[in-house]
């Protein structure tokens, strides 16, 4: 079965950088399932596995714009400190959700610690990198009347 708008694909990957050095991925670990079609995961990939079936394998080298973005220095800001007071925990790298001034809910990691100010950034980790996808398909299924509904697995 092909892969196609409202089908179900599930895949293992490794996320190479540019330097070449896996970075992220699911080998070893747990496949990934999504519903294709309804923008679930990076809009390059989704497109480069339009039309592949299970057991093939596809690997893409994909431009920032096609994968997390382009990194926007706009999305590195200042926070009062007190909004973690009660973070024990809170060093640079840590990752926590916040509320942006749209009142849209974004992962942010904290950049810089100062005593009345904390610098975080909302931008993805991987936004304005070019990466490769390595892609393993281990299965592909029509999607459910309630996932096609839902836009994405339930």
């Amino acid at each position: 079965m092909k892969i196609e708008k409202d089908r179900v694909v599930t895949f293992h990957y490794a996320l190479v950088s540019g330097e070449g050095e896996v970075i992220d991925g699911t080998k070893g670990g747990d496949p990934i399932p999504y519903l294709h079609g309804h923008n679930n995961i990076v809009p390059g990939l989704e497109a480069a596995l339009e039309g592949h079936e299970a057991g093939e394998q596809v690997r893409v080298t994909l431009a920032p714009e096609q994968a997390y973005g382009e990194r926007d220095e706009e999305n590195v800001f200042d926070v009062e400190r007190q909004l973690f007071a009660n973070v024990p925990e809170l060093a640079v790298g840590f990752m926590c959700h916040m509320t942006n001034e749209q009142g849209v809910e974004e992962l942010v990691s904290v950049v810089e610690i100062a005593d009345d100010v904390v610098t975080v950034d909302a931008n993805h980790p991987y936004a304005g990198e070019t990466l490769t996808f390595e892609v393993d398909l281990l299965e592909v299924r029509t999607a459910t009347a309630d996932e096609i509904k839902a836009g994405s697995l339930i």
